[in-house]
């Protein structure tokens, strides 16, 4: 059965990106999430693309809020049926930032809306989206045209960060970022053992770093990067994909960056 894709959130920063390569690169149906502004979203992901706006469809999600995590996987459902289209790429990208400096900047509610975010959020998108990845049972779609642009391997990649990774922290601060990014990669590394005995090497999970890219979480620190070491969210999106698709089964349940290297837990 014909393959789609998930890119959540997808109307700003990384995840547009994201969602305008899959488009640009895939023949594959797109689910794209916004908290808000839907058609506004759908318009703005299609715009000079050139593709069929039937290919894409804007779903309302915030992982703030786990009714509208279930209510989008339901749409999914009647959509795509459960299991008999498998979810060949999800692209779990929600985040925020809250830079402490020192541990006297830290700010309870702060730290509780990143972690919600940045690590509750993408766990409970595994939660419901998970049943819809193929099980080990499932024979591999061999339709080249349908599976053009996506990994052989059904891959969900949650967006973590260099920041957090324990064995590579030599500067400290950002605690509560830091923090929900370790977990991340905690999430992601529980979650693919699940997929070892759930699907077998039909499927598999991955962390991802892009990097400091112009999106508006990382505006403030534009001016402390490189120039060469900024870069742009289109490049990165081009980049994440084709590393998901280069790791393979051998990279599975690990963080990777942008340039096909393994972020040290």
């Amino acid at each position: 059965m014909p393959p789609w894709s998930l890119v959540s959130p997808a109307s700003r920063g990384i995840g547009f990106a994201l969602a305008r390569r899959v488009l640009q690169t895939t023949n594959a149906p797109v689910v794209a999430t916004a908290r808000k502004d839907l058609d506004k979203t759908k318009e703005e992901l299609l715009e000079g693309l050139g593709v069929d706006e039937k290919r894409l469809t804007v779903l309302k999600l915030d992982v703030l809020d786990e009714v509208t995590i279930a209510d989008a996987a339901g749409f999914c459902k009647k959509q795509f049926g459960n299991g008999s289209n498998p979810l060949q790429l999800a692209l779990i990208v929600p985040g925020i930032l809250f830079p402490e400096k020192s541990p006297a900047q830290i700010k309870a509610d702060d730290a509780l809306l990143t972690f919600r975010t940045n690590t509750l959020g993408p766990m409970l998108m595994l939660k419901h989206f998970s049943p819809f990845l193929p099980k080990k049972s499932a024979s591999v779609d061999e339709d080249e045209a349908a599976m053009e642009g996506l990994p052989s391997i059904a891959t969900t990649a949650v967006m973590s960060a260099r920041v957090g990774s324990i064995g590579d922290n030599r500067l400290g601060g950002w605690y509560s970022y830091r923090a929900s990014k370790a977990g991340v990669n905690q999430i992601v590394k529980t979650f693919d053992n699940h997929l070892r005995t759930a699907s077998g090497e039909n499927a598999m999970a991955v962390a991802l770093h892009p990097g400091t890219v112009k999106t508006g979480l990382s505006q403030v620190f534009w001016n402390n990067v490189k120039k060469e070491k900024l870069f742009e969210r289109e490049w990165v999106s081009e980049r994440l994909i084709d590393v998901i698709k280069q790791v393979g089964a051998e990279g599975r349940g690990k963080c990777w960056d942008w340039d096909g290297k393994e972020v040290p837990p």
